[in-house]
């Protein structure tokens, strides 16, 4: 009965089939790990920003180049502060108001942005209190640079002297004289009676779309080796159906040839071969 699975038409299928299933469970297992990845990614860098789970601080040249590993990690800086800028439209606690960040040069001759603290309202110069003078040290959530459009940042341009949109080696170049590092931080403690910019999880690890759109992805893969299954036996049932009614003799023999004589249950053929002329 089954003997028709050794047939060419059926090795082409059964190959597909055994081809097709593990593909699909790989790449199902595969998206399925990526989201796992990226809920770890989560998990940690909400542990780095949480004061509660935080490693003790650790000097800033140990913590560079800030990636997922240290982003948020506690960071400690000897330097002098230096130019003032301000940052707008910057949300905490759900109100809009503006960052305070001054630039901290180190004894490497370079500059770090340092958000000392967030006001409310609109951006102004006059408000934002001066920055300790001398030697200072300070301790704050170490940031990757931001990219506008992301993590809240907004995408503004033309704005007044003195202030900037993100917070980034790339878009305070053009504003300050010094070398700057491609990071930044935020201290724990605002200064000056401002309120502290509490620390973000760095982009990409959070559960954003893309998160689970790989969930999503792991169920299409694993849905699509069940539906390779179902048409296969599908396939295999409707084959061993046909076969048993060819032996009960329910399914006409199409290659065998008629005796010539008109079928009755034809009347358009017995009507035409009434009409031919008789020769």
């Amino acid at each position: 009965m089954y003997r028709f699975l050794l047939t060419p038409r059926w090795w082409g299928i059964n190959v597909f089939v055994l081809l097709a299933i593990p593909f699909c469970v790989f790449m199902g297992s595969w998206q399925l790990s990526r989201f796992e990845d990226r809920m770890q990614d989560h998990r940690a860098a909400t542990e780095r920003i949480d004061p509660a789970d935080r490693a003790p601080a650790r000097p800033l040249d140990e913590l560079l180049p800030v990636d997922k590993e240290t982003s948020g990690e506690l960071a400690t800086v000897t330097g002098r502060y230096g130019e003032q800028l301000l940052v707008p439209h910057r949300e905490v606690d759900g109100k809009s108001g503006f960052y305070v960040l001054t630039l901290l040069r180190t004894d490497e001759g370079k500059a770090l942005p340092v958000v000392r603290g967030w006001l409310p309202g609109a951006a102004d110069p006059d408000r934002a209190p001066a920055a300790p003078t001398g030697e200072v040290t300070v301790t704050g959530s170490l940031q990757a640079s931001e990219t506008p459009g992301s993590n809240g940042v907004p995408v503004q341009g033309g704005l007044p002297a003195g202030q900037t949109t993100a917070i980034s080696a790339a878009a305070l170049v053009n504003l300050v004289p010094d070398d700057l590092y491609d990071a930044w931080i935020t201290l724990d403690k605002g200064d000056s009676g401002m309120k502290a910019v509490p620390a973000t999880a760095p982009q990409g690890t959070g559960l954003d779309l893309k998160a689970f759109q790989n969930l999503g992805y792991t169920g299409e893969w694993f849905v699509f080796a069940g539906f390779v299954v179902f048409m296969w036996f599908r396939l295999l049932r409707r084959e061993v159906e046909f076969l048993r009614d060819a032996e009960l003799g329910l399914v006409p023999d199409e290659n065998q040839p008629g005796d010539g004589r008109p079928d009755e249950n034809r009347p358009d053929e017995n009507r035409s071969r009434e009409a031919e002329p008789a020769r």
